[in-house]
């Protein structure tokens, strides 16, 4: 009997095993999200119907269902806001209930370095997505048709960007709270034994991890094989910066602006996904999918591989610059310390 319980709790810790733990985010997650989808959802197709912008017969069209979903922005923001609080309510609650961690843990001391780190990531992702727009411009690839565009005529530029940038604001935060703060951090704890050690588990854990974030993302209109592999290899350049200070300043920070720069800045897009209700930039897009990634985006592309590649260098030489040492953050790979009641 000891033996089976030992499979799932850890005695010394006074808490479940990371699978257990893993599964029991998941099941949270999983549970709210339909719980918020179907509530909001039924909301939404209710408003469209009563407005007349959808048809009964439309409903029974997915893809059409999805195509004027994300032609709204506002909608769209909703439709993100839909996944995205489920899963920092359903991090907060494990954490508390099953990690036995404050919040704070998963990435956020929100100290002046945290503030500093936030800002190079945010300064990262715009430039090499502005690296990426100047290549293929320069290689002939990319036609400007218009700057300061809305996708519906005569909308005001003003107020139609700011649902993306929330958008993106949003997505940024919650992806990586789910895939490094959250995940990473339990695969490491979990595989911090024997011949592997911390070091091995933080790798094996990015990996995993990565895996997860690429595979969550084949679902994605314009998806492919490529595009799915490329994005695993995102998910290392996205966890660099936390592996190396513990702090998901730098992966945010990262995210936001890529996707931004990505899809509202320079119009290309993100993920597979059209957000470009408006954009700085309107472009034609041209070129080999190879290099470009075609209708699923620079991040499909030989350039955007190049540019995670040199993303992991970039932070890097920064945390050398500002810490004057690089390293591992070991500390993911060890439980937290155990409160005083469980002592």
């Amino acid at each position: 009997m000891t033996s089976i319980r030992n499979v799932f709790w850890n005695s010394d810790q006074r808490r479940l095993r990371a699978l257990w733990r893993l599964m029991g985010q998941g099941f949270l997650l999983v549970t709210i999200i339909i719980v918020a989808q179907i509530a909001i959802g039924t909301f939404l197709v209710g408003a469209l119907v009563a407005g007349g912008e959808l048809s009964p017969d439309q409903l029974s069209d997915p893809r059409a269902l999805q195509q004027l979903l994300t032609q709204d922005p506002l909608l769209m923001l909703l439709l993100q806001l839909s996944t995205g609080v489920p899963i920092i309510l359903s991090v907060w609650m494990a954490g508390r209930f099953l990690d036995r961690r404050p919040f704070a843990d998963f990435g956020f001391h929100l100290d002046r370095n945290w503030w500093i780190d936030l800002g190079f990531g945010l300064v990262q992702g715009a430039a090499l997505m502005l690296l990426i727009f100047l290549i293929e411009l320069a290689a002939g690839w990319i036609t400007i048709t218009d700057t300061f565009a809305t996708r519906q005529p005569g909308a005001r530029f003003v107020p139609a960007i700011l649902p993306p940038l929330v958008t993106f604001l949003a997505v940024g935060f919650y992806e990586e709270l789910f895939s490094r703060g959250y995940q990473l951090q339990n695969f490491a704890e979990g595989l911090n034994w024997g011949v592997i050690g911390p070091r091995g588990a933080l790798f094996i854990a990015t990996a995993l991890s990565s895996a997860v974030f690429g595979v969550l993302h084949a679902m994605n209109p314009n998806a492919t094989p490529i595009s799915t592999l490329y994005l695993v290899i995102a998910g290392f350049h996205l966890a660099a910066g936390y592996l190396l200070t513990g702090e998901l300043a730098i992966p945010i920070g990262q995210h936001i602006t890529w996707n931004f720069f990505q899809g509202n800045v320079f119009g290309f897009p993100v993920s597979g996904t059209d957000f470009r209700s408006a954009t700085f930039i309107r472009i034609e897009q041209g070129g080999p999918e190879l290099w470009t990634g075609g209708p699923f985006g620079p991040e499909a592309g030989f350039i955007g591989l190049a540019a995670m590649i040199i993303g992991i260098l970039w932070t890097i030489a920064w945390v050398r610059w500002r810490r004057g040492e690089v390293g591992l953050r070991l500390s993911l790979a060890q439980p937290p310390e155990l409160p005083q009641d469980a002592a």
